[in-house]
């Protein structure tokens, strides 16, 4: 799931760093810098990313629960359309594919969600021996 945020932010740091500092080589140690803060912390939001979906996965209400399957499937339906020929009028090209980004990104997030409640547990036990 990471892997997919790091080329939307990095124009983003560059950017940011572009405001920042006028010289063009104070921009790229800033933006270096910022990118080698963000890698570094990768596990951190990664983690944080799982937390989310598992709240969500164990909430009562039905909808809080399934809301994000519901839109996957959705959004694939729309793909599986379109391959079968059955496509909007109006969806262009660019549509589908940020159609199917966003279908990759949910199933990242739900593999690292899944991968997360099956690990978690075993690192806790190890780390408490």
């Amino acid at each position: 799931m990471f892997s997919v945020l790091v080329p939307v932010l990095a124009p983003i740091l560059g950017k940011v760093a572009a405001n920042l500092f006028p010289d063009p080589a104070e921009q790229a140690r800033a933006e270096a810098e910022m990118m080698r803060q963000l890698l570094a912390r990768q596990g951190e939001i990664e983690q944080a990313a799982a937390e989310v979906v598992k709240a969500e996965a164990a909430s009562e209400h039905w909808l809080a629960a399934n809301w994000r399957p519901l839109l996957m499937l959705t959004f694939g339906a729309l793909i599986v359309a379109r391959w079968l020929g059955w496509a909007a009028p109006d969806l262009t090209e660019s549509e589908y594919i940020k159609l199917w980004d966003i279908v990759e990104l949910g199933i990242g997030g739900y593999v690292i969600g899944r991968s997360a409640e099956k690990i978690l547990p075993q690192i806790a036990r190890t780390l408490k021996k």
